[in-house]
């Protein structure tokens, strides 16, 4: 069902890989919604997804750039108000990545170049391109920005590892920006702490799925699904929130606020049985 929630705004989505993606759910529902926009992600992410598909889908230009370099920025952002005919009202930072994750370096043995890399494609990129937009005069009044975060960055998880850390930076960067932005220009900065999610990044994490079954176990209202965070984002991006800025909200089923439910204790209890 369409709300019609983003008739005649404009938007850039970073980060839509294929269709397990929040970003990808997000340009499908923004498009329903009404929203005209572009996607970019890098060029080694257009030969390997599916981008082309969902540019087709939503009749939305894909500009190719890497989210850590400011001239690559400049260019997506100057290009799309080229194609939208002016400033963006909102824009999406679903972008993150750790080698050491990948490689899994445990926390006390991290390679630092791999540490550099993961705080850099995961946070700094963020606080890049809302400078960029920023020196551009390129969102609108009352504008909206969102970055997608995670509860690691308040609580340990295992095997998160240096994500974390670019979590905690991601968040951070949305406070201290979003009351320069708000103060001067109105533009409203978020983050979204999201449930553990299936997609094609999330994967690859060894133990994703134990993490995914601990989660769905804990939250009373069980995980969300990319599908929903992309309802929430609308929301976010939407006339609806124009107060709300410098947030990090939590989108998780309620996972945040449990210490132990009863589907988390009865499999607890069965494990010790075991024993």
């Amino acid at each position: 069902m369409s709300y019609n929630l983003l008739k005649g705004k404009k938007g850039i989505i970073f980060g839509a890989l294929d269709e397990q993606s929040i970003a990808w759910n997000v340009a499908v529902k923004a498009f329903e919604e009404g929203a005209v926009f572009t996607l970019s992600n890098t060029p080694l992410a257009l030969r390997f997804g599916n981008l082309r598909d969902l540019s087709a889908q939503c009749n939305a230009e894909i500009i190719p750039a890497d989210a850590t370099s400011v001239s690559d920025l400049e260019q997506v952002i100057s290009r799309s108000m080229e194609v939208l005919g002016g400033k963006v009202d909102f824009i999406l930072h679903s972008i993150g990545m750790s080698l050491n994750v990948r490689k899994s370096r445990e926390y006390d043995d991290l390679d630092y170049d791999f540490y550099r890399k993961t705080i850099d494609i995961s946070a700094m990129s963020f606080h890049k391109m809302i400078q960029v937009a920023k020196k551009l005069d390129a969102i609108s009044e009352w504008g909206s920005i969102v970055a997608l975060s995670y509860i690691a960055a308040q609580r340990t998880l295992y095997r998160y590892n240096d994500m974390a850390d670019a979590k905690a930076m991601l968040e951070s960067i949305a406070r201290s920006f979003g009351y320069i932005y708000g103060r001067e220009k109105n533009v409203r900065i978020n983050t979204i702490s999201q449930s553990p999610t299936r997609t094609t990044a999330g994967s690859g994490v060894k133990g994703i799925d134990a993490l995914i079954d601990f989660t769905e176990r804990m939250s009373p209202l069980g995980n969300a699904t990319a599908r929903e965070c992309a309802d929430f984002c609308i929301v976010l991006f939407s006339d609806l929130s124009r107060k709300v800025t410098m947030q990090n909200i939590f989108h998780d089923g309620g996972f945040s606020s449990m210490g132990m439910s009863l589907k988390a204790m009865t499999q607890y209890k069965k494990s010790l049985e075991d024993e």
